[in-house]
């Protein structure tokens, strides 16, 4: 879905809950969505601050938290969920997670001989399977290379 679309989404969602389109809310999803990627809070806020640097940490963490209930944006929480990770939705089909412990990049992926297996084993199990959460823990090729963590193990 491009900015301008996903712009349009924002200001109706605003305005079929009675909330203000305000310039900040506009420089924060502008900024989010022209990004892109998985975002902590603290990044979306430093992008945000390249514009406008009066805009403050709540006011970034207020929008978010409106793009997600707009269905704009997907919060994760990787590992022990202290640190919310945020991407577009809608912005791919559905895919899974390998998370960096060492510097916390995130790799997306999709493999359709996992979603196989999990349909089978669901079925399997007589399991109705309505979603899953798939993410693979360890080191990015960057940080085995460089040989940061526990590499060797």
């Amino acid at each position: 879905m491009d900015t301008k679309l996903m712009m349009k989404s924002f200001d109706e969602h605003l305005v079929d809950h009675g909330l203000k389109s305000t310039r900040q809310r506009s420089v924060i999803a502008r900024s989010f969505f022209e990004k892109g990627g998985h975002l902590t809070l603290s990044q979306v806020h430093e992008l945000v601050g390249q514009q406008d640097k009066s805009i403050g940490f709540a006011t970034v963490y207020r929008t978010l938290k409106l793009l997600v209930a707009a269905g704009l944006a997907d919060e994760h929480r990787f590992g022990d969920g202290d640190q919310a990770f945020y991407e577009v939705s809608g912005d791919r089909d559905h895919h899974d997670h390998m998370i960096c412990v060492e510097c916390d990049t995130i790799l997306e992926y999709e493999e359709p001989e996992i979603e196989r297996l999990q349909e089978m084993l669901a079925k399997k199990m007589g399991f109705k399977l309505m979603g899953h959460r798939h993410e693979l823990y360890g080191l990015c090729a960057e940080c085995v290379s460089a040989g940061r963590g526990n590499a060797g193990d």
